[in-house]
């Protein structure tokens, strides 16, 4: 179209600190496949070679938990990954698991990063004022961009509370139009890009609800969309986790519309030669910690992910050490969805790192057989909530020693249908022995006799993985929806 421009998008998001090439599993007709993909110096090869191709042209977003989920970047508090994100040359980023660290420390990373953090939804809790800067403008293509970043809102709803020591969040939905007005009206922007964190079923509401975003760089769920979703005339991407994927979206915009568009969820693929100069960078962060993680700690039969809701391989294997370690009755873990897979052989020290970068401490309580039904429509609320923005967090709740029937399209408490501990209908009065790991297994709020073993969660999976040879981990039907 004569006069149109051309601006060329690219998304990363959930990349969890994967630095290097690792696991990743693909849907393979009746099962999953296994093959390595990702790493920076690949991300870094990809997003140069679209930038030479259409100079001057491109702009690339971060939508957030990049700098945790590794041993690297846990071991550094995120220092691991600075120089690596400042060379890919990132317009701006939001965030999540950044605040794993505390905020503190996550301030001090974003004044070392090159490009800005934004979010119109953290606020200083005692001045009520924004944390970060809510939005720039980016200049590509003859385009002012106006880019405005929503962060996660479950950081001081369902994490531990030292992630949102002092700061406080809100949904974003309320203060979004004014900032769309005032950079279309004041910034004089010819198009607003949203950068977010709130996970793929908010951010199609929120479109829904909020005219003027022409694009919305989904985070959060791990959606791996190969077609861009149109809400309200909007066009929302999102591109996978690990760094395994790279989202582009191609725009024709003419006199401040998007007339066109094209998009391709590219997979970090193995054979991509890595960028020499982000290679090294990535080498330079590896170097310090690879004797220790490449150490054999165990062998599983089983391969190993956490890509399914109600019950994953991966999370089988931590519960199973759990039980193993504390002869409990029944074993709880978060939802998480990060975790680069482990196929069947070797288990490495550093794939224990993987699955629960966190390594807290095994907890221990004793929960009566009301709270764990409670504490379980919870669980199921939280990740199939009717309004999506009652969603909170990841999958549903891990769990073993325990079979539960749900009707997932049933109201807020009435899911659960049938409940059983141990092979015994659950008894409301009954206590029950539980084993888990972060309050995210099991929220403060329920249990009595509330104990920290001296024993942390990689601990308990080395000893596991010892005593066992090799692992098995299966699913087993511990929920199902019926």
């Amino acid at each position: 179209m004569s006069g149109s421009q051309h601006l060329t998008i690219l998304q990363m998001n959930d990349s969890h600190g994967y630095l290097d090439l690792h696991q990743e599993m693909f849907w393979a007709g009746d099962r999953g496949a296994y093959r390595k993909a990702g790493g920076y110096g690949r991300i870094a090869t990809l997003v140069q070679r679209i930038r030479q191709e259409r100079p001057g042209q491109v702009l690339a977003f971060d939508c957030g938990d990049t700098l945790h989920g590794t041993y690297p970047a846990v071991k550094t508090k995120g220092q691991a990954l600075v120089p690596i994100l400042n060379a890919l040359r990132f317009d701006a980023m939001t965030a999540h698991w950044e605040f794993a660290y505390g905020p503190q420390r996550f301030q001090e990373i974003v004044n070392q990063l090159d490009y800005p953090m934004l979010a119109i939804n953290c606020y200083d809790a005692e001045t009520d004022e924004l944390v970060f800067a809510p939005y720039t403008i980016a200049e590509a293509a003859g385009l002012r961009v106006g880019v405005v970043g929503i962060a996660a809102t479950i950081v001081d709803k369902v994490m531990p509370a030292s992630f949102s020591e002092g700061i406080y969040f809100t949904l974003g939905n309320r203060e979004l139009p004014g900032y769309i007005e005032k950079l279309r009206q004041e910034e004089k922007a010819d198009l607003v890009v949203l950068v977010s964190h709130l996970g793929f079923p908010q951010e199609v509401q929120l479109a829904g609800e909020v005219d003027g975003i022409d694009v919305l760089l989904s985070g959060h769920t791990h959606n791996r969309l190969y077609r861009p979703v149109l809400v309200n005339d909007t066009i929302v991407i999102q591109s996978g986790c690990h760094g395994s994927f790279l989202g582009r979206l191609d725009l024709e915009v003419d006199r401040g519309r998007v007339v066109d568009f094209r998009h391709q969820l590219i997979t970090v693929e193995k054979a991509i030669a890595p960028d020499p100069a982000v290679q090294a960078l990535v080498e330079q962060a590896l170097t310090p910690h690879r004797q220790e993680l490449s150490q054999v700690v165990g062998h599983t039969a089983t391969p190993l992910n956490r890509y399914t809701m109600l019950e994953a391989t991966m999370d089988n294997l931590l519960l199973q050490s759990l039980l193993d370690l504390t002869g409990a009755q029944v074993a709880f873990s978060n939802g998480w969805r990060y975790g680069a897979p482990v196929v069947p052989g070797p288990v490495s020290l550093n794939d224990l790192w993987n699955i629960i970068p966190v390594n807290p401490p095994v907890s221990t309580c004793e929960l009566t057989g009301a709270e764990l039904r409670t504490m379980m429509e919870e669980s199921l609320e939280h990740t199939f909530a009717r309004d999506p923005y009652d969603q909170m967090g990841g999958y549903v709740k891990r769990c073993q020693g325990l079979n539960l029937y749900c009707k997932i399209e049933n109201p807020s408490g009435q899911r659960v249908q049938e409940f059983f501990v141990r092979g015994e209908r659950v008894k409301p009065d009954r206590l029950y022995d539980a084993v888990f790991v972060t309050t995210q297994g099991v929220p403060a709020r329920y249990g009595t006799h509330r104990q920290h073993l001296d024993v942390h969660a990689i601990e308990a999976l080395q000893r596991y993985l010892v005593r066992t040879r090799p692992v098995e981990a299966g699913l087993r039907g511990t929920i199902v929806a019926v």
